[in-house]
C-alpha cells in the first residue's frame, strides 16, 4: 500500500526522524492557515508548496492545464501559498511515473523553506535475491536512484541487515561516514538512519526512501522528502496505518477487484486475461507476448472463487476500453471449470460481449464447463492449449 509524502513523514517523525515543519491541506484556505502557522513558528516567510500524489518526479512534472507549473514550488508568504494551492488543487499533474494521463492533485503539503548545504539519499528495500533487507545510501541526493545506479553505481553504498543481529548502530555509523559526514552531522545522520530502520521493521514497510536527506547550513539533518510503501499482507497488524489508504489514488478497477477478493492489476495492453493461479496468470501473460500481443491485465481469480466472483472479474475486464479481446485460461483443480463457465455466462448476460473471447479449460469438471459454454450461445472460440489460445486471441484482436 502506498501513502502520501506527508503521511510518510508523520509516521517517520514518531520514530525520531527529523522533518521540516509543515502540514497538509485540501483547500486553499487550509493551505493559508498552515502557512501562517509555519511562519509564526519559524519566523521565516519562505515556504514550499508540494503537490501530493502517489508518484515520484513531482518537481520535474508539469500540470496538464498549466504546463509552466511544476509540482513543487517555493513561495514567499501565506498569501502566495494560498494562491499556489489554488493553482494546484484539482489539477492533473503529469510526471514520468504517472504516464501521460497524470494524477489529479487532491491535497498539498505546505512546509518551511530549508537552507540546504548537502543533499543525500537513504533507502531501504527487500533484496529478494538474498531474502534480506538492504539499506542503500548515496551522496547523489535529489537524483533518481535508478539513474545513479545506471550511471555512477560506485556512488551507492549498500549494506545487508543480517536477521540474526538486526540493524546495529555500527551499520548506521558506517553509512553516515560513507556519506562523507563528520562530527555532529554524522551523529545526527546515524540516529536518523537507525530510526528509519526501526520504522521499516516495526511497521512492515516494503520500501522506504528519503530523497533528499539534507544537511542544512545550520548543521541539522532532515528528511526533506519521504516515500513509504507498506506490505499490504501485513496491514491487519496496523489498522491505524491501513486507515491512511487514499483510494482516490488507486485504479478503480483494481479497487473493485480487491473488494471482490480478486488479484487484479491493470496493464497497458489490449488482451484481457482471466486465469486461476498467480503462476499460470504470469505464464499466460508471457505466452500472449510471445504470440505478439500485449496483456491488458493480470487477473488471478484464485482457487476458491464462486460464480459471482468470476462474473465480477469478467465485468472488470470488459470495463477497460482498451480491451480488444479476452483470453480465459483455466486449469481446474480446486477451482472447477463449470464454476468458471457459469460465471462467464452470467456476466455475459448482464454486460454483453463486444470483443472476441477465447477459452481454454482443463481439469476438474472440464466437460461440464465446456457444455455450459456450448449451450450458452456465446460467440466464443475454444482453444486446445495455452499456446493455441494465445495465438488465436492475438489473431482475432489484430
Amino acid at each position: 500500500m502506498k501513502i502520501h509524502e506527508y503521511q510518510a513523514k508523520e509516521i517517520l517523525q514518531t520514530f525520531g526522524v527529523a522533518i521540516p515543519m509543515g502540514g497538509a491541506a485540501v483547500t486553499a484556505s487550509e493551505a493559508e492557515t498552515v502557512a501562517r502557522m509555519v511562519i509564526a513558528e519559524t519566523g521565516h516567510e519562505t515556504l514550499v508548496v508540494k503537490a501530493q500524489i502517489h508518484a515520484g518526479g513531482r518537481g520535474k512534472g508539469r500540470f496538464a492545464a498549466d504546463p509552466e507549473l511544476g509540482g513543487v514550488q517555493v513561495v514567499q508568504g501565506a498569501a502566495a501559498a494560498r494562491q499556489m494551492a489554488e493553482r494546484m488543487l484539482g489539477q492533473v499533474l503529469v510526471t514520468h511515473q504517472t504516464g501521460p494521463e497524470g494524477k489529479q492533485v487532491g491535497r498539498v503539503l505546505i512546509e518551511q523553506g530549508i537552507d540546504i548545504a548537502t543533499e543525500l539519499y537513504v533507502g531501504m528495500v527487500l533484496d529478494r535475491a538474498q531474502g534480506r533487507v538492504a539499506i542503500m545510501a548515496s551522496t547523489e541526493g535529489g537524483t533518481e536512484i535508478e539513474e545513479v545506479a545506471a550511471k555512477t553505481p560506485e556512488k551507492i553504498q549498500r549494506v545487508i541487515i543480517d536477521p540474526r543481529y538486526g540493524f546495529t548502530p555500527y551499520l548506521a555509523r558506517q553509512l553516515a561516514y560513507g556519506l562523507g559526514l563528520t562530527g555532529p552531522a554524522a551523529k545526527a545522520a546515524s540516529a536518523l538512519i537507525a530510526s528509519l530502520a526501526r520504522a521499516y521493521q516495526e511497521l512492515d514497510f516494503s520500501l522506504a526512501e528519503i530523497n533528499p536527506l539534507v544537511v542544512t547550513t545550520a548543521g541539522d539533518v532532515l528528511a526533506l522528502d519521504a516515500k513509504v510503501n507498506l506490505d499490504s499482507n501485513a496491514l491487519f497488524r496496523h489498522p491505524d496505518i491501513a486507515a491512511l489508504r487514499d483510494e482516490t489514488e488507486e485504479d478503480p478497477a483494481e479497487l473493485e477487484g480487491k473488494k471482490r477478493g480478486l488479484s487484479f492489476i491493470k496493464l497497458d495492453g489490449s488482451i484481457g486475461c482471466m486465469v486461476n493461479g498467480a503462476g499460470l496468470a504470469m505464464s499466460t501473460m508471457d505466452i500472449i507476448k510471445q504470440a505478439g500481443g500485449e496483456p491488458a491485465n493480470f487477473l488471478d481469480v484464485g482457487g476458491g472463487a464462486k460464480a459471482d466472483q468470476v462474473a465480477a472479474a469478467f465485468k472488470i475486464i470488459t470495463s477497460d476500453p482498451n480491451v480488444k479481446g479476452i483470453f480465459i485460461n483455466i486449469f481446474g483443480g480446486i477451482m472447477q471449470c463449470d464454476v468458471i463457465a457459469e460465471g462467464v455466462v452470467t456476466a455475459f448476460r448482464e454486460v454483453g460481449l463486444g470483443v472476441p473471447l477465447v477459452v481454454r479449460l482443463e481439469g476438474t469438471n472440464v466437460e461440464e464447463g465446456r457444455r455450459i459454454l456450448a449451450d450458452s450461445g456465446l460467440d466464443l472460440v475454444a482453444a486446445a492449449d495455452m499456446a493455441d489460445g494465445a495465438q488465436k486471441i492475438v489473431e482475432l484482436t489484430q
